[in-house]
């Protein structure tokens, strides 16, 4: 009769031959999400993004190696990586994220005297000051 320590090595193994299965599948699938994501975010309309993030969160959470060079990318370009840890997190931020990756747009593509977000956050800032006072 086989002793317990003989089955509790082998279960052990099986566990851990699992655990790295289902990383691996979960990797892939990750890269799978950020391929459609990226396919999708040349298209119009607002879907590629997301999808884009949802997927860099299951490689993130499943590969060591893709965490380290998320953490140097962020020391290196921490303005591009900012946004897409706001989009990771627990309760995201999602309008904030978008409405700041349009004003930094908007200041790219249009001159200043032609820029029109500015000036509408500010005059609805302004009116919703009047309502409160009044």
């Amino acid at each position: 009769m086989p002793s317990l320590r003989v089955y509790r090595a082998s279960d052990e193994f099986a566990r851990e031959l699992l655990a790295r299965i289902v990383r691996w599948l979960l990797l892939g699938l990750g890269f799978a999400v950020m391929l459609v994501g990226l396919g999708l975010a040349a298209l119009p309309g607002h879907l590629g993004l997301p999808l884009l993030v949802v997927g860099l969160m299951i490689v993130l959470r499943n590969s060591f190696k893709a965490r380290r060079q998320f953490v140097r990318m962020q020391k290196a370009h921490p303005k591009m990586v900012f946004p897409i840890r706001r989009l990771m997190r627990k309760e995201p931020e999602v309008v904030l994220v978008f409405w700041q990756g349009y004003l930094r747009m908007e200041r790219l593509v249009l001159p200043r005297r032609v820029r029109f977000a500015v000036r509408t956050r500010r005059y609805f800032k302004l009116r919703i000051r009047a309502r409160a006072a009044a």
